[in-house]
C-alpha cells in the first residue's frame, strides 16, 4: 500500500455515541467539549489510541487465557450491554453514500471528509488503485469510485496519489469499464450519461406474483437494492454539472467526454471487475430494452411507467418504515434517501429521517473513517459473548455478572416483537420473536442471528446456579422458535432471510457483475447448523412444544448436511472463509444428532480433510480466494480464528487423537497479547463469494470459545479485533471444556 498521510483528524476527539444500540460517531471541536465527554475504553480501542488497560497475570492454563479475554473484552462493553465493532472491507460502499451525500446536497462535516479521506489514502494500493474490498487487487470499481469519493471528499487531482490512481485507471479503460453499479453512481452524480447504464426497468415490480422472475422472489439485499435503483434510473436524476464535476469528467475517462458515445460502453467492462459476465439472456434482453422499450414502446404507455414509479416508490416507503429509516443495508439505505429526495422534495420529512440514518454506517478507528456492512453487529456478537461465558463454564463467576446481566438486557430489548404492517404486500417473511443482526430497529429476520440469540438465551437464563432473571419469558422464547420453523427450504437446508422463493436460473439476470450468487437465496450450511443446535437445545427445555414439528425439520436439515458435503469430506462456506467455516458448522450440527469420528465416515473424513491442512505450527490458514474459486486456498500465515473454527469443529466430532489439537492450542495461545486480547489478522468473513469483509469482536468471542471452544462468525479489524477477542474467547472457551472433558 501507498503510505498513509499524517491523519487529518485528531483521534482523540472522536466520540462514539451508544443509543439503545445504535451507533454514531461525534466530533468534538472544543476542549471544553472534550473535557465533558471523555473518551471511554472502547472509544480508544476503536481509534487505534491506548486503552491504558493493565497487563493481566500471564497464564498457567488455557482456562487463564480465557479469563484474560474475558477481562479485556468487558471493558469494552456498551452502556446498552452489547458491543460495537468495524465490519468493514468492502470498498464499494463509501462512495455510493459520499455522491448521495453531494448530490442531495447535504453538508459533509470537515472532519468526516478529512477522515474519509485518510482512510481510503491508508487502503490505496500500491499500484494507486483501490479494489473491490481492503486485501482485493485495483479494480475500475473500486478505483474510479474511491478516486470520485476522494475528489468529493476534497482530495486535490494533482495530490501525487491522485495522480498516480488516475493513471491506473486509464491504464484499465477509464470509467466507461466499470461494473453495472459504477455506471449507476456514476451518472448520478452527472459525470456519466445514463444511456451507459444497462436497463434497471421499474415495470418489472408490476409483474404479477406468479411470475417466475417477479422481483419478490429475488435474494432480500438484491430486491431492496434493484427498488430504489429501478426508481431512480425511470426518473433518470443526475446531478447538475458543476465545476467538480465537469473535471472529474476529464479526470475518469480516457477520452475526451463529449466525444464519447456512452451507449456503446453499456457492456464495457475490465476483465478484472468482471467476475461474473453477464449471461447472454440478460444482453438480449438488455438489447431489447434499449432498442426497443425504451425508445418506442415505453413512450406510447405513459401511465404504466407512472404506476411502476408510484408502486417501487410505496415499496420504498414500506421499507423506510419498517426500519425506522435504518434500511436494510448500507446500499439500499443511501439509494432510498436518494428517491426520497428525488419524490418528496428536498426539505421532507423522509430526507431528514434518512440523513440522520446515515451516521449509522459510520465507523472511525486509527484509519479514518469506513462505512461498516451494516447499521453494525449488536445482537450476532452479543449472542456469541454470552454463549461463550456460558460455554468456558464461568457465567457463575461474580466477575462476569454485571456484564452478563446487561448482554441479557440488550437481547431482551432487541427481540423483534412484531410483524411488519401488511408483510405480504412489502414481501417481507414473519419476523415475530426473531432476532436481526445489528439492532430491532433494522427488523429483518435472519436464521442464525435468531438461533445465535435463542441460544444465549436459554444458556444464560437457564444456567445451573447462575439466578439470572428470566426477561425473556416463554412465550418469547417460543415465538422464536416459531419463526425459526418457517425459515426451512424444500432441500431441508436454511438460507440466511427468508426460505428460497426462485430458482438458481434466476442468476441468467444477475447484472451486478462483481458478485456471484445474488440473486436468490440459497442453502447455507452455517445457517442450518445453527437453527439445529437452537432447536436441540430448546427441546431441552421444552420437550413437548411442536415437537414433531421440530424433529421433522431437523431430520430434513440433516438429510441437507450431509448431502451438501463434497467428496473430499469439506463444506463449501458462503458467510465465513471458507471451509474451516462451513465444517465447524456441519461436524456440529452431526454432532448434536449423535454422529461422530466413531461411528461416522463422513464425520471421519470431514476431520481428515482438516488434519491435511494443519499447517507447521499448529495452526490453519485459509485465503479468502477459497470463496472465489470453490477450492481451498492456503494463506501464507495461520490464522487464528479458523484455528479455533478447526479446533470446534474436531472437538466437536469427537476426534479421537489430542495432539493436533493440543498443538492448536498452544499456537493460540501464544498468539495472545497481554492484556488478553488477540491482534486481527486476515480477512474472515464474506458473501457473494467475493464481497470481503471485516469482523472485529468475533476474533476475541472465537478464541475464548476456542479455548473453552471456538465458535462462528466472521470479522476483521486491521491491528486489533473486538469482538473477535471475545468469539475467540467464546471459541477458545468451549474448546477447553470439551479438552478437559477428555482429559478427565
Amino acid at each position: 500500500m501507498i503510505p498513509a498521510s499524517t491523519g487529518s483528524t485528531d483521534r482523540t476527539k472522536w466520540r462514539l455515541l451508544d443509543e439503545k444500540g445504535r451507533h454514531t460517531w461525534h466530533y468534538l471541536q472544543s476542549n471544553e467539549e472534550v473535557k465533558k465527554w471523555p473518551q471511554s475504553t472502547a472509544d480508544k480501542y476503536f481509534l487505534g489510541l491506548p486503552t491504558e488497560l493493565p497487563d493481566l497475570p500471564s497464564t498457567k492454563t488455557a482456562l487463564d487465557s480465557v479469563r484474560n479475554g474475558l477481562s479485556f473484552f468487558s471493558n469494552l462493553q456498551l452502556p446498552a450491554g452489547h458491543w460495537g465493532c468495524e465490519y468493514g472491507g468492502p470498498l464499494f460502499l463509501l462512495p455510493g453514500l459520499v455522491v448521495t451525500w453531494y448530490v442531495t446536497e447535504t453538508p459533509i462535516p470537515a472532519s468526516h471528509s478529512a477522515a474519509i479521506r485518510d482512510y481510503l489514502s491508508a487502503r490505496q494500493n500500491k499500484d494507486g488503485g483501490w479494489g473491490l474490498h481492503i486485501e482485493g487487487e485495483s479494480s475500475v470499481f473500486g478505483t474510479a469510485m474511491n478516486y470520485t469519493t476522494m475528489r468529493i471528499c476534497g482530495a486535490s487531482a494533482e495530490e501525487p496519489r491522485m495522480v498516480k490512481a488516475r493513471g491506473l485507471l486509464h491504464q484499465m479503460g477509464g470509467a466507461v469499464n466499470g461494473p453495472h453499479w459504477a455506471k449507476f453512481w456514476l451518472s448520478v452524480l452527472g459525470v456519466c450519461q445514463w444511456d451507459i447504464v444497462n436497463p434497471v426497468p421499474p415495470e418489472l415490480w408490476l409483474l404479477p406474483d406468479w411470475v417466475p422472475i417477479a422481483p419478490w422472489r429475488w435474494w432480500i439485499h438484491m430486491r431492496q437494492v434493484f427498488l430504489p435503483m429501478s426508481y431512480i434510473y425511470s426518473r433518470r436524476f443526475s446531478y447538475p454539472a458543476n465545476a467538480l464535476t465537469k473535471s472529474l469528467r476529464q479526470e475518469l475517462f480516457t477520452e475526451p467526454y463529449d466525444s464519447i458515445n456512452f451507449s456503446s460502453h453499456r457492456n464495457s467492462i475490465s476483465p478484472r471487475d468482471n467476475y461474473h459476465p453477464k449471461s447472454l439472456l440478460l444482453n438480449t434482453i438488455n438489447l431489447a430494452l434499449v432498442q426497443l422499450w425504451n425508445p418506442y414502446l415505453r413512450p406510447l404507455l405513459p401511465s404504466l411507467a407512472s404506476r411502476a414509479e408510484s408502486h417501487t416508490f410505496d415499496l420504498i416507503r414500506r421499507e423506510d418504515e419498517n426500519t425506522a429509516y435504518a434500511n436494510l443495508g448500507p446500499v439500499n439505505g443511501p439509494m432510498n434517501f436518494l428517491a426520497c429526495y428525488i419524490h418528496d422534495g428536498a426539505d421532507a420529512e423522509s430526507v431528514r429521517l434518512h440523513r440522520e440514518r446515515m451516521a449509522d454506517f459510520l465507523w472511525v478507528k486509527d484509519e479514518g473513517m469506513l462505512m461498516n456492512g451494516t447499521n453494525g453487529v449488536q445482537c450476532w456478537d452479543t449472542s456469541f459473548l454470552i454463549q461463550a461465558v456460558c460455554e468456558a463454564r464461568l457465567a457463575d463467576d461474580p466477575r462476569w455478572r454485571p456484564m452478563l446481566l446487561k448482554a441479557l438486557g440488550f437481547l431482551e430489548e432487541h427481540q423483534i416483537g412484531e410483524d411488519c404492517p401488511e408483510m405480504e404486500v412489502c414481501y417481507r417473511h414473519p419476523r415475530k420473536g426473531a432476532w436481526g443482526f445489528s439492532t430491532r430497529d433494522q427488523g429483518y429476520t435472519v436464521s442464525d442471528c435468531t438461533s445465535e440469540g435463542l441460544k444465549a438465551v436459554l444458556m444464560l437464563q437457564r444456567y445451573p446456579g447462575g439466578n439470572f432473571p428470566t426477561l425473556i419469558g416463554d412465550e418469547r422464547v417460543k415465538s422464536a422458535v416459531d419463526v425459526l420453523l418457517t425459515m426451512q427450504n424444500a432441500s431441508g437446508g436454511c438460507s440466511s432471510y427468508e426460505p428460497t422463493r426462485g430458482g438458481e436460473w434466476l442468476e441468467y439476470l444477475n447484472a451486478a457483475e462483481v458478485f456471484g450468487r445474488i440473486m436468490v437465496e440459497y442453502d447455507y450450511p452455517e445457517c442450518t447448523t445453527a437453527v439445529v443446535t437452537a432447536l436441540k437445545l430448546f427441546q431441552k427445555y421444552y420437550p413437548d412444544y411442536r415437537r414433531d414439528d421440530i424433529e421433522s425439520f431437523i431430520g430434513r436439515a440433516l438429510a441437507y448436511i450431509r448431502k451438501a458435503q463434497r467428496q473430499d469430506g469439506s463444506w463449501y462456506g458462503s458467510w465465513g472463509i471458507c471451509f474451516t467455516y462451513a465444517g465447524m458448522f456441519a461436524l456440529e450440527s452431526l454432532a448434536s444428532v449423535g454422529e461422530t469420528y466413531a461411528n461416522s465416515e463422513r464425520v471421519r473424513r470431514g476431520c481428515q480433510f482438516f488434519l491435511d491442512r494443519q499447517m507447521a505450527d499448529g495452526g490453519w490458514g485459509e485465503s479468502y480466494r477459497s470463496c472465489e474459486t470453490g477450492e481451498w486456498a492456503q494463506h501464507e500465515k495461520s490464522q487464528v480464528v479458523q484455528t479455533a473454527w478447526v479446533c470446534i469443529a474436531l472437538m466437536e466430532a469427537g476426534y479421537p487423537s489430542r495432539a493436533p489439537i493440543e498443538k492448536a492450542l498452544r499456537m493460540v495461545v501464544g498468539r495472545q497479547q497481554k492484556n488478553g486480547e488477540w491482534l486481527q489478522e486476515a480477512i474472515e468473513g464474506v458473501f457473494n463469494k467475493s464481497w470481503q469483509h471485516d469482523f472485529i469482536p468475533q476474533l476475541q468471542i472465537h478464541l475464548s470459545h476456542q479455548s473453552a471452544w471456538h465458535v462462528r462468525q466472521q470479522v476483521r479489524r486491521s491491528g486489533t479485533c473486538l469482538i473477535n477477542c471475545l468469539y475467540k474467547s467464546f471459541c477458545f472457551g468451549k474448546f477447553l471444556v470439551r479438552h478437559f472433558e477428555r482429559s478427565a
